[in-house]
């Protein structure tokens, strides 16, 4: 008969592998519409409607999806009304997302260290009634808020602008950054902002020299989140743009023709909107990592 510790061995083992073969499952099953998308802008239309998978085994990759951009290698040096078109959505797209990443970080920031470091009083709200206000703006239907915003927007003159798309992403994405950067300063103890009074620097000095660089693996988790919510943000782009301050999400959902959807250009185009946050992520996964590590993403 095996032995306890023969027993024990093969229990462990059949444990790790079924533990990382549903962690490659996974995995396949969430970087699978990726393939898809990328494998896609090399296929004609033949290879799309019937499925082929495997490039070089299934079909003959080619540069059909990125030539209809004027991204191929033969038309890249060439004058392209495409292309033109979607460094235009591009630009838009870096702009009004950046932008508004960036401002929702710095209000959210302020706004969560008010919430971490000092107490509130507002009627019958308190510093967690004031968090849940904040959060409960993310109940409402971005629907429900499409009329007043095209009103307001034509009123104020922000119709199809980069400002106004920025103001607005800025409104989207503040409730979770004032949330995520909340329990990240509630992970700093309060200590050191009293040790900074104690040498003098006044509150300001304390939050932007003590606690903003401990902070910082939050701040930028915070960050790539907003700007992934933001940058695939379709609805308010399509509803208050015209043809100025169109984003790539609206140029993605607009390749449609005559003769049905083109994929393969869908797919190139999906494939270069994805490239900057896959560029991003793997840039700054060490903050991610640490922000993830002092409970900044729940």
């Amino acid at each position: 008969m095996p032995s306890a510790e023969t027993s024990r061995r093969v229990r462990h083992i059949v444990g790790r592998v079924l533990v990382y073969g549903a962690l490659l499952l996974w995995t396949f099953i969430c970087l699978f519409p990726i393939y898809w998308t990328v494998t896609t802008s090399f296929k004609s239309a033949v290879d799309v409607t019937q499925g082929h998978i495997i490039p070089f085994v299934d079909f003959m990759p080619n540069w059909k999806g990125w030539r209809s951009l004027g991204l191929s290698p033969d038309t890249i040096f060439e004058i392209s009304t495409p292309r033109t078109e979607f460094i235009s959505r591009f630009e838009n797209s870096i702009i009004t997302s950046v932008g508004a990443s960036l401002l929702a970080v710095i209000l959210g920031s302020l706004a969560a260290y008010g919430l971490s470091r000092f107490k509130y009083r507002f009627w019958f709200m308190r510093n967690d009634d004031i968090l849940f206000f904040f959060i409960s703006q993310l109940i409402l239907p971005p629907v429900v808020l499409a009329l007043p915003f095209l009103v307001l927007y034509k009123d104020l003159a922000l119709l199809d602008t980069q400002i106004g798309l920025i103001l607005l992403y800025t409104l989207t994405v503040l409730p979770i950054v004032i949330w995520i950067m909340r329990d990240q300063f509630n992970s700093i103890p309060v200590e050191l902002d009293e040790a900074a009074l104690v040498d003098g620097l006044s509150v300001w000095g304390a939050f932007l020299r003590i606690i903003l660089p401990i902070a910082l693996p939050g701040i930028v988790a915070a960050f790539i989140l907003s700007l992934v919510l933001t940058w695939n943000e379709y609805f308010f782009a399509a509803l208050l743009t015209g043809s100025d301050a169109k984003t790539l999400p609206v140029m993605v959902a607009s390749q449609t023709g005559s003769q049905g959807i083109n994929w393969w250009s869908m797919a190139a185009l999906s494939t270069a909107a994805i490239a900057p946050l896959v560029f991003v992520g793997i840039l700054l996964e060490r903050y991610i990592v640490k922000g993830l590590a002092t409970g900044a993403v729940k």
